[in-house]
């Protein structure tokens, strides 16, 4: 196939281009700055230059494509007090390559997220595929939330649709997320910290592992599918912040509600979540079988130490 993929110089794309080229297929690759386009360039990948808000641009690669695969998010934007605007773009970006993909058939994959999706319990497939009346999750969430459930509506306009919901961490060597912001949190305030007892769980998975779910869900996933790329179903934070501590040689400690805003800044909120999410399904429907390592091994290799060392 030919795929448009949009982030394609992100953390997620710059694995999943590797992985579409070496099961033969062609890639263009969605570029906003001569450096990403000349990154994509030396990957082996045709570049269409613009950015998620230029939606002829977008139009245009989608309709030369036989698929989709849209990873890009205004992440910055989001993270620094703006994410109704980012959420809003996403859906002005994902509507308009549906515009182009309506009828044929073609597969079409989008991003999203597990982390709030069943909040105390263990999180399935089978979970926020449609709206809920009193949801209450506010603003950009709700909006990116939404956007999801759009795109696998397309099911019903001959668009082989699908939602890969991603862990809040998908780790790995050259991280720049959660955890290397835990890193960073941990240096700057001489403590490795956790909320409350620590027993909050995060699902998570190796990038080069999530990279994989998507070429597979591009070649054969069924119309309308919600896929989960979790290979951990649920971490304690206090497991995490335990690796860091030792790496740093930092004492490791609760870390209160009243204090948590002040120490883990906009982290604070994904912290407290409790979010364990299953796999099975997805890992039944495609045969993915995550062979990288987890969470805490990866964090134990000591590749998030190393490159942010003080």
């Amino acid at each position: 196939m030919k795929v448009f993929v949009t982030g394609a110089s992100g953390w997620i794309g710059s694995a999943v281009i590797p992985e579409l080229i070496s099961a033969g297929h062609q890639v263009i690759g969605l570029a906003r700055s001569d450096a990403s386009a000349d990154a994509l360039l030396a990957a082996g990948v045709e570049v269409q230059h613009g950015s998620l808000d230029d939606l002829d641009a977008l139009q245009s690669a989608a309709r030369n494509s036989d698929g989709v695969i849209h990873l890009a998010f205004k992440h910055d934007e989001a993270f620094s007090g703006n994410f109704q605007g980012a959420a809003d773009s996403d859906r002005r970006a994902v509507e308009a390559l549906a515009q182009v993909l309506a009828g044929t058939d073609r597969p079409f994959l989008i991003a999203s997220g597990t982390l709030g999706l069943a909040p105390g319990r263990l999180a399935t497939e089978e979970d926020g595929r449609e709206p809920e009346p009193n949801s209450d999750i506010p603003g950009g969430p709700q909006t990116r939330l939404g956007t999801a459930q759009f795109t696998l509506s397309l099911a019903r306009d001959g668009v082989r649709s699908s939602v890969v919901r991603l862990p809040p961490t998908c780790h790995g060597k050259g991280d720049n997320g959660f955890m290397a912001t835990l890193v960073q949190i941990a240096r700057a305030t001489g403590v490795s910290g956790y909320l409350g007892d620590g027993s909050n769980r995060w699902p998570a998975t190796h990038r080069l592992d999530v990279a994989r779910l998507f070429r597979l869900a591009l070649e054969k996933a069924p119309v309308g599918s919600s896929l989960h790329a979790v290979a951990e179903e649920g971490v304690p934070i206090r497991q995490v912040a335990e690796v860091i501590g030792r790496h740093l040689d930092l004492p490791v400690v609760a870390v209160s509600t009243d204090e948590a805003s002040e120490h883990f800044g906009f982290l604070a909120g994904f912290l407290s979540m409790d979010s364990p999410a299953s796999s099975s399904r997805t890992r039944e429907l495609l045969d993915w079988q995550p062979t990288h390592p987890g969470l805490i091994d990866d964090l134990d290799q000591g590749h998030y130490f190393a490159s942010r060392a003080a």
